[in-house]
């Protein structure tokens, strides 16, 4: 059986192929995952967590939300992904937007992981870390295999009350150690600095095969350049020259390239590159 939901410019990456339907995007999972398809309910899961959050049409204030505070309102459900139709607003000012809902706005460090679950059982993680650059509320730069041990805890809790018999890929992102979003299934864009044990090590697990955890992660950078501009060829050689991998985003309608870095010292001298465009 095939990946479901792997874009064709990314098919190299998926092999070898699972003997079942496994997911790749969250459409896909949701179909495929009836069972656990509720991680998907993103206001469910932020009271779940014990967030101040209400669908739109109900006032923050009426929650005791002061006027101007600032609360983020985004889709109940949103398989499309890139945070679509998500930002920061007043509480005085949110949308009535059917279908959505706002909550408290949280501080720190965000994170995301990506879990290798048997049975509800962590058996592997990796864990990417967001960078201070960020466009519209979007981190730009994620560090991708640092050490993060403190939120490994609250990652096994979450598993524990949210996925307690789950087994295959999934992703859950942190904001200040609070969760803000599960997908059962994995960041995809990061899957290229993963190493090569990582997708035989996930098909395995998912087929009942004899399971060996992959290597831990060597690290490296995934950096989005948003805007309407496209690279120019200057900045896509200056990139290719320092081995910085360089995409063209087709799907997202404003980001035009994603620069993937092998490690992070490649990372930082390819946001340097990138600096003179931010100006």
């Amino acid at each position: 059986m095939p990946f479901i939901g792997v874009l064709p410019e990314r098919e190299q990456l998926f092999r070898p192929r699972p003997r079942r339907a496994v997911a790749v995007s969250d459409a896909a999972a949701w179909r495929l995952n009836p069972a656990h398809r509720g991680v998907y309910d993103k206001l469910d899961l932020a009271l779940a967590e014990g967030l101040l959050a209400a669908p739109c049409g109900v006032s923050p204030m009426a929650l005791g939300v002061a006027p101007e505070a600032p609360v983020f309102v985004k889709p109940i459900v949103n398989l499309a992904g890139m945070a679509l139709e998500a930002g920061v607003s007043r509480a005085d000012a949110v949308p009535v937007r059917p279908g959505s809902f706002w909550c408290e706005c949280l501080e720190g460090e965000q994170t995301s992981s990506d879990l290798l679950l048997e049975a509800g059982r962590i058996r592997w993680q990796a864990h990417t870390r967001a960078g201070q650059w960020r466009d519209q509320g979007r981190p730009c730069v994620w560090e991708v295999g640092v050490a993060i041990p403190a939120i490994e805890p609250v990652l096994a809790q979450l598993v524990e009350r949210h996925l307690a018999d789950y087994t295959g890929l999934c992703n859950i992102e942190l904001i200040g150690g609070r969760a803000v979003e599960i997908h059962l299934r994995g960041s995809n864009g990061f899957f290229d600095l993963y190493g090569p044990g990582f997708v035989p090590a996930w098909v395995a697990l998912v087929d009942g095969a004899p399971f060996a955890p992959p290597p831990p992660v060597p690290g490296g950078m995934v950096i989005s350049v948003f805007g309407r501009r496209p690279l120019s060829g200057e900045e896509s050689e200056a990139l290719a020259a320092l081995g910085v991998s360089v995409d063209e985003d087709r799907h997202t309608p404003d980001r035009v390239a994603i620069l993937r870095a092998a490690d992070r010292a490649l990372g930082r001298a390819a946001l340097a590159l990138l600096e003179r465009r931010r100006g």
